[in-house]
């Protein structure tokens, strides 16, 4: 280890802190401490032998005060008039920081209360714009879909509960129901590609799943994932969907959620939309 990143005593006995020591142990960059000492704001106690800068305690108690003005927003210039002024003690000088930080605080605060606000009236009314739709649902999605799913069932509670969700969801939260739901699709694919039989342990998991991706916006019962599942054997558009992924997958997906939802108490030839 060479003298830079060693830690020394002077005679009366101080423990001095290399310029290295001293900008791991506060968290502020070497060149900053050398910028200090330059312009006279902090300038180190001792040297070494070899001219290594050396602080001591007062003198890292000294930037730990010029940090909370720069914080505070003061400048270099003025952080370094006011620890200079010969009429303000230390106690002083601790005093003054607690109270300019205790404004800080509270000025964040009424921050705080003022983004929740925004947040709040966001939550609302907010709804994903068709950009924020692409970028997050890529090159397949079509605005039209919201549509056509508010003609139909925009007149329903779950409508109305889905909508309230996914107001409430940030781009992180659809970023993440993607690749949710791309992982979910892969596994039905999967799993019809190795043949695992509707009403079977992992196709029921896997029904399970499918559910509880709608549940995300709003309460589907068993029934009702029974008339989502005969709409994707019953509408091209979503055959051609599931099928691209796995052929016949549309139709092994209606198969895998009306047997699990049997086991559930719903009999799927009569599943009504409740």
């Amino acid at each position: 280890m060479t003298q830079e990143h060693e830690a020394s005593e002077n005679p009366a006995g101080d423990e001095l802190l290399t310029v290295g020591t001293a900008s791991s142990l506060i968290g502020v960059s070497v060149r900053t401490l050398h910028h200090w000492d330059h312009i006279g704001l902090v300038s180190p106690s001792g040297r070494t032998s070899t001219g290594y800068r050396q602080y001591s305690a007062d003198d890292v108690a000294r930037i730990h005060r010029v940090l909370v003005y720069r914080e505070l927003g003061f400048s270099l210039t003025e952080v370094g008039e006011i620890l200079d002024d010969p009429s303000v003690n230390e106690s002083a000088h601790l005093e003054r920081q607690r109270e300019l930080l205790a404004e800080r605080i509270d000025h964040l605060q009424q921050m705080v209360c003022a983004v929740d606000q925004m947040m709040e009236a966001q939550a609302m009314n907010k709804k994903l714009t068709p950009q924020e739709q692409s970028e997050i649902f890529g090159q397949d999605w079509n605005p039209e879909y919201q549509r056509e799913a508010e003609e139909r069932w925009g007149d329903t509670d779950q409508w109305e509960q889905s909508q309230q969700r996914a107001a409430k969801m940030s781009q992180e939260d659809w970023q993440r129901i993607k690749a949710e739901g791309d992982q979910l699709n892969q596994d039905l694919a999967q799993a019809a590609r190795n043949g695992v039989e509707p009403g079977s342990e992992r196709a029921n998991q896997l029904a399970e799943r499918h559910r509880e991706s709608i549940a995300q916006f709003y309460d589907c019962t068993h029934s009702m994932q029974v008339c989502l599942a005969t709409m994707y054997t019953q509408d091209p558009r979503f055959t051609e969907y599931y099928d691209k992924l796995e052929p016949g997958l549309a139709d092994w997906l209606y198969r895998a959620v009306a047997e699990n939802a049997r086991v559930h108490g719903v009999d799927p030839d009569n599943a009504a939309w409740e």
